[in-house]
């Protein structure tokens, strides 16, 4: 029997696994690293799926938003390690059945430096991560530095280094870019990660890295008894071009419950909401009430009540022009008057990363100023925002876009340098 079967599913029909039908995902794993170092590729070949589907992506070839994915972990009762671990329903080397160990959800983050703060929001809501670092190229890369400091902000701390490529370059060279890459992550908080030569493109040792994940990332513990709050990563409407009013279904939200359940039926609130003019030139966020009239953990999973872990899909009856091309990302959900408040200021407690990471040259920090402007990551959310006060490390910022926030939630702040927007620091709530 499967560990972590829902209450509530489909049941499964004469000859199929209750394990295939009822489990939602239990750990929300991030793939993060230098753009084309092979994440998107890791991906596909642990789950079968690709996760670059916008057609932007499929036309350039990286991600550009954030990718999902589903994989179960699995483990040949009869095989010794590390050739037991496997994604296969069958072992691929005696042809035993597989053991479920896990099902995994994949957050796949976009490498490319104009694309950080897609891959902070990814980062809000990673239980662990991969870090893919390519052999053929030197380490570190700019956004190699750039996505591990991201991970030590928002304290993700279970990391496995997945060393890829390795088909293209002699073993001499591996074994270079192997002690370049325990030189570049000594210090850090992969400073004790194992790192594990792959081949992505071939599924090559992917054995070893399932076998590295399990023993480094065990799932954390949930509290379901908290109200519920989610993290809302992503945002659509399943609609297609004509169909009729009475077959429309509302907007649907993606992203990750980090506390407390959702079940279908019950009204949620969203915040920060809609944005609505109060006078001329004055605006307020008013909140959204809905209806859960779906839950999903996968196009196939479909659930009554969901739980922390993995990736969900929340069907509601917003009007899906409100959802549709990720325009509530960054907002936050749960029961009517249980989610922490809008705010457009903040008191932050800030520390400041002594060079900036994500660029060649590694610009020196600076400290803040009055009327300087920065961009905030908090959760998932994004927005600029103005220094209009500094005193003892402490400073008050006046944001360009409300969002969700409460003392004690951590807050990465970039700044602009040389036109992108640079990692340069963290700041907590006051």
């Amino acid at each position: 029997m499967p560990r972590n079967t829902q209450k509530g599913a489909k049941n499964p029909s004469k000859g199929e696994k209750e394990e295939e039908v009822l489990i939602q995902a239990e750990f929300d794993l991030g793939l993060i690293g230098h753009v084309d170092h092979g994440k998107s590729t890791l991906v596909k070949a642990l789950s079968g799926k690709f996760p670059d589907t916008h057609s932007e992506e499929l036309r350039r070839g990286i991600s550009i938003r954030l990718g999902y994915a589903i994989a179960d972990f699995r483990k040949c009762p009869d095989c010794e390690p590390p050739q037991c671990y496997t994604t296969s329903k069958t072992c691929p080397n005696c042809g035993s059945e597989s053991e479920l160990l896990r099902r995994i959800s994949f957050v796949d983050c976009p490498g490319h430096e104009i694309l950080m703060a897609t891959m902070l929001s990814g980062a809000a809501i990673m239980d662990g991560a991969i870090l893919v670092i390519a052999t053929n190229e030197d380490c570190p890369q700019p956004q190699t530095k750039e996505h591990l400091a991201a991970t030590e902000v928002v304290k993700v701390d279970r990391i496995v280094i997945a060393q890829n490529k390795i088909e293209l370059v002699s073993e001499e060279e591996d074994l270079k870019n192997y002690e370049n890459i325990k030189s570049f992550v000594k210090g850090s908080s992969a400073e004790d990660a194992p790192i594990i030569p792959i081949s992505a493109m071939h599924k090559a040792n992917l054995d070893v890295l399932i076998q590295a994940i399990e023993e480094k990332m065990p799932t954390p513990k949930r509290d379901s008894s908290l109200p519920a709050r989610m993290y809302v990563a992503r945002s659509f409407e399943v609609n297609k071009p004509g169909t009729r009013p009475k077959d429309l279904m509302g907007g649907v939200l993606g992203g990750s419950i980090v506390q407390g359940e959702l079940h279908v039926g019950e009204e949620i609130e969203i915040k920060p909401g809609v944005r609505k003019e109060i006078k001329s030139g004055k605006f307020e966020y008013v909140p959204l009430i809905t209806e859960i009239t779906s839950l999903s953990a996968g196009p196939k999973i479909p659930l009554e009540i969901a739980k922390p872990g993995g990736l969900i899909g929340v069907g509601t009856k917003l009007d899906p022009f409100l959802t549709k091309s990720d325009s509530m990302v960054g907002s936050v959900v749960g029961k009517p008057d249980t989610l922490p408040p809008t705010v457009d200021e903040l008191n932050l407690e800030v520390t400041l990363m002594e060079r900036a990471v994500g660029t060649a040259e590694e610009i020196e920090v600076k400290k803040i100023k009055i009327g300087e402007k920065l961009m905030l990551n908090v959760g998932t959310a994004a927005t600029v925002g103005t220094i209009t006060g500094i005193r003892d490390g402490e400073a008050q910022i006046k944001l360009s876009r409300s969002i969700v926030g409460e003392k004690g939630m951590k807050a990465a702040i970039s700044r602009l340098l040389k036109r992108r927007w640079r990692l340069v620091g963290y700041g907590n709530i006051l």
